[in-house]
């Protein structure tokens, strides 16, 4: 994350990924750092991962609700130990949609709410559709939408009437963006199935292994049908410089060699949009344009910038006969807020040899509730609801701003063993962490030094 200047003010940029991927109900890899850039610079901060045809027969459905399904865990094991949490996933049987961000802006993002809607055979089980997240982060009104649209050649028509229904029908209980358009910044991607029309398969494949990508665009379905739809133009997108991601042979880079030898496509797309102070113009509408500024409400005072930095396929990935897709795109931004909304401080010196104590203060008025809770975390921890011990907020009255309240944690609920340790302010209205401590030291306990037991790090390597 950088501060720079920006028109207006001081503002923030921040680094989002995004990776879109039809499995085709491939069981997880051991290894997907290649897809996630871990080691890029500078840093990212937040990561959206939308996945199409996770395994989702009924019985592995059923499964998956009373545990994270596979594919999850595979995510949330690489990214906890670099620092990120899972902030709220969303699945619809084979649709699935996961949000992780540094720990650092779990507090300032807000609001989280989920939503899906099937649009397959007639909308049963599930089978097409769209999931969907919708949070603000610092302020600024965020949606992302991970789609699933109609197969085969002929229904480029019916996939731009089933997103319209997706538009129109997806809600959200939140007064100022009810809709999915009404958010200042939507991103919309996944499996959208759209094919390269006219062109035969000699044609198109001695394009691609000549590197001619380009004599393909005009013929892409989803490029000729933002042409004709208005509503579609307010979308952008960076350039297919990279090869069509459909069909291929599985565990291959080779095009599908089956009987029926499906003529390659751009089936999986990442873009977006910036929410527009009117309908644009024709004029408008600049296909080379890879960065957008919001000029909706607040844009003087408070600006928000996407500008797309990648746009490729990872081919190394064969698994599926769909090659995943990553964005990696630059939030700049001004916040609207850079204070959490609780404060909490760990007092004096804790290790289960005795009960500890913590603090704390309410910083600004919220929908607080007396189900809200304090959940003790080692540093590391993959997701919210991934606490070592949690204690319930004040019960019998809600606080008053900037009063200072007091909680004891039993000492048989904490750690034995030292580590670092982070607390969280969990808000039920708000779906959300809205207030962390500063990272401390957990001491090793008398207990733990009798019994033997070793510390081990949050990879489970012994210290």
């Amino acid at each position: 994350m950088s501060t720079e200047r920006f028109t207006s003010g001081w503002t923030d940029k921040h680094r989002l990924h995004m990776v879109t991927w039809n499995v085709a109900t491939a069981e997880p890899l051991e290894d997907v750092a290649s897809l996630l850039q871990l080691n890029d610079q500078p840093s990212i901060d937040l990561y959206v991962i939308g996945l199409q045809e996770v395994n989702a027969t009924p019985v592995r459905f059923i499964s998956d609700l009373i545990a994270e399904d596979s594919w999850s865990h595979l995510f949330m094991d690489t990214l906890g130990p670099k620092g990120f949490v899972k902030v709220t996933s969303v699945r619809m049987q084979g649709l699935l949609l996961l949000v992780f961000a540094k720990m650092m802006h779990l507090p300032f993002i807000r609001n989280i709410q989920t939503t899906y809607t099937r649009t397959g055979i007639f909308g049963y089980w599930g089978n097409k559709g769209a999931v969907s997240v919708r949070f603000s982060f610092y302020g600024h009104m965020m949606c992302f939408l991970n789609c699933h649209l109609a197969a085969h050649m002929h229904n480029a028509l019916q996939r731009v009437d089933e997103f319209e229904y997706i538009l129109e029908t997806q809600d959200f209980d939140i007064f100022d963006t009810p809709h999915v358009l009404d958010h200042k910044v939507v991103f919309w991607f996944g499996d959208l199935n759209f094919r390269i029309e006219d062109h035969g398969l000699h044609f198109v494949r001695s394009s691609i292994n000549g590197g001619r990508l380009n004599l393909l665009w005009s013929k892409d379905q989803l490029i000729m049908m933002k042409k004709k739809e208005p509503f579609l133009q307010e979308f952008d997108e960076g350039p297919l410089n990279f090869k069509p991601t459909y069909k291929f042979d599985r565990k291959a880079d080779s095009y599908d060699s089956s009987g029926k030898k499906r003529k390659p496509a751009w089936t999986d797309r990442i873009l977006w949009r910036i929410k527009p102070k009117s309908l644009p113009s024709e004029e408008d509408d600049d296909d080379d344009e890879k960065a957008s500024t919001s000029p909706d409400d607040g844009q003087e005072e408070y600006p928000i910038m996407v500008t797309q930095n990648t746009y490729t396929s990872v081919m190394s990935y064969g698994v599926s006969d769909h090659k995943p897709v990553i964005g990696n795109f630059t939030l700049e931004l001004r916040k609207y807020f850079d204070t959490q909304l609780v404060d909490l401080t760990p007092v004096g010196e804790w290790s289960a040899d005795q009960n500890a104590l913590l603090t704390y203060t309410i910083l600004e008025d919220f929908m607080s509730s007396t189900w809200d809770w304090i959940g003790l975390y080692k540093v590391g921890f993959k997701s919210a609801s991934d606490y070592e011990t949690f204690v319930w907020v004040r019960e019998n009255e809600l606080p008053e701003v900037n009063e200072v309240i007091e909680k004891s944690v039993v000492k048989d609920d904490l750690p034995l063993l030292s580590g670092e340790y982070v607390l969280g302010y969990y808000s039920t209205n708000l779906n959300s962490i809205v207030g962390l401590s500063d990272n401390f030291q957990i001491l090793e306990s008398k207990r733990a030094a009798m019994e033997g037991l070793v510390s081990k790090d949050i990879n489970g390597i012994d210290k």
